[in-house]
């Protein structure tokens, strides 16, 4: 018989669609000139979970009941060493899972991970970390610089993933690290390094592997322009844990962010401060928000954030001037500008403070990006303080969500809130009145007051 003709397909690089022919614009995802043409080979009779024998794969997967006493089936934890990492990790580094961590070039992941294999070798588990865009003294110098030295943690430079593998089931680590999935490659795979078929097929197998062997794998992942993880959006899902590296290259902290979590809470946040000796966690990082806070206190009020269930207080600075333009300028930094023209619309109408002949520029203080509703009252308050030109009271923390009708709307989370303020010494709570009910726990002393807000009428009066 003759031999049938290979076929070719062409795959988004930036969704993962497939389609026979080229097209310049992907039609699912919208991008454009994404589609590279790849071979069509015969589907694998194993892959991902089946990458073991399959006697092997049988008693590991063997199913238990649930009226167990909770020690047979409870997680095993490793401690990293880092309780920054530890908490967004959800209590620590959970025994085979699989993880991936995601952040701009030069943000620190590697250095992040490096240290934390210190702190794993610390603590007596091995460490077996390869790198596929170093070399192995690229690799060692660095750790060296860090201060990281162990005979627990073994490094490696290797892109072939069979020979990774190979290389894991050999040495049995307790924990693989793999710098990065986009330069990882299946030679089996005619698609070049990087590309959606390699970073599927890559992490399918590493997934196997971490679950029939019970080794924890955590992989590096490089992000696009739009700040995406780069390749399939399935490499996310087949994850247990999605962490998010990143700050502000004008400031010398990195936040660590969980996405993803199914062994802990998710959109838990870790703050890490970049020094001479690498990554030093911060405990405290509402006093590295605020210590920086001037004696002009006109537009400048204080938000008592919700990072994951972490408290987190930040300041938040507004500005307006007259503008000569028909259209006022609406800028900001750290908040959505669409929540700006919103709170502007409902100030203008309920407070009659002339907002539509002014620009008006918001600011959050390190970089911070705030994204829950919460921040609406602090974001008025300045507004209002700066328009007005009046001081906000230092020691005053204001945090509620303001809707069109200029109402004041409840939040989560409010004892937390209150207690981390309290905390740092502030003596007024500028709340939402609906909230009053859940603070019968609260204790303050008698020099702090709260004060509830129903509208913004009632926040203009206390300003």
């Amino acid at each position: 018989m003759a031999k049938s003709k290979t076929k070719t397909i062409y795959t988004c690089q930036n969704c993962g669609a497939q389609r026979p022919k080229w097209e310049g614009k992907c039609s699912d995802c919208g991008a454009w000139n994404s589609y590279v043409e790849e071979l069509q080979l015969p589907e694998v009779k194993t892959r991902g979970w089946s990458t073991t024998p399959t006697e092997k794969a049988t008693a590991s997967s063997k199913p238990i009941s649930l009226d167990q006493s909770i020690e047979a089936i409870k997680l095993d934890r490793f401690d990293t060493g880092y309780e920054e990492l530890n908490r967004v990790l959800g209590g620590g580094l959970a025994r085979g899972s699989f993880v991936l961590l995601g952040g701009s070039p030069g943000i620190g992941k590697s250095t992040l991970l490096l240290q934390m294999a210190g702190g794993l070798a610390n603590n007596k588990q091995k460490v077996l970390y390869i790198s596929g865009e170093e070399s192995v003294s690229q690799t060692g110098s660095r750790a060296h610089r860090l201060g990281i030295r162990s005979p627990l943690i073994e490094i490696g430079c290797e892109s072939n993933l069979h020979t990774i593998m190979d290389l894991a089931r050999h040495k049995q680590p307790d924990v693989l690290v793999v710098d990065s999935i986009q330069t990882m490659y299946l030679p089996d795979l005619p698609a070049a390094p990087g590309s959606v078929s390699q970073v599927r097929e890559s992490a399918g197998h590493l997934m196997g592997l971490a679950k029939q062997e019970n080794i924890t794998v955590i992989l590096i992942g490089h992000v696009t322009k739009d700040g995406n993880i780069a390749g399939p959006k399935v490499l996310e899902h087949m994850v247990d844990c999605v962490l998010s590296f990143d700050g502000d290259a004008s400031y010398n902290f990195r936040l660590l962010r969980a996405l993803k979590n199914r062994f802990g809470a998710a959109h838990e946040l870790g703050v890490f401060q970049m020094n001479n000796k690498g990554l030093e966690e911060v405990s405290n990082p509402s006093e590295l928000f605020l210590e920086e806070r001037g004696n002009q206190l006109v537009g400048s009020a204080v938000f008592a954030s919700m990072e994951g269930t972490r408290p987190l207080l930040c300041e938040v600075q507004a500005l307006t001037l007259s503008s000569p333009m028909a259209m006022p300028r609406r800028t900001s930094l750290g908040i959505d500008v669409n929540r700006l023209h919103l709170l502007a619309a409902v100030l203008d109408r309920h407070l009659d403070v002339r907002l539509s002949t002014n620009d008006i520029f918001i600011n959050v203080v390190g970089g911070l990006k705030l994204v829950e509703p919460a921040a609406d009252l602090a974001v008025a308050a300045a507004i209002i303080s700066t328009t007005r030109n009046r001081d906000l009271d230092a020691k005053t923390c204001f945090f509620g969500e303001i809707g069109l009708t200029g109402e004041v709307r409840g939040v989560s989370f409010v004892e937390n809130r209150i207690r981390e303020a309290d905390k740092l010494g502030f003596l007024h709570f500028v709340i939402p009145y609906s909230n009053k009910k859940h603070l019968e726990d609260v204790k303050l002393s008698k020099d702090k007051q709260i004060s509830f807000v129903k509208n913004v009428n009632d926040l203009s009066k206390l300003i």
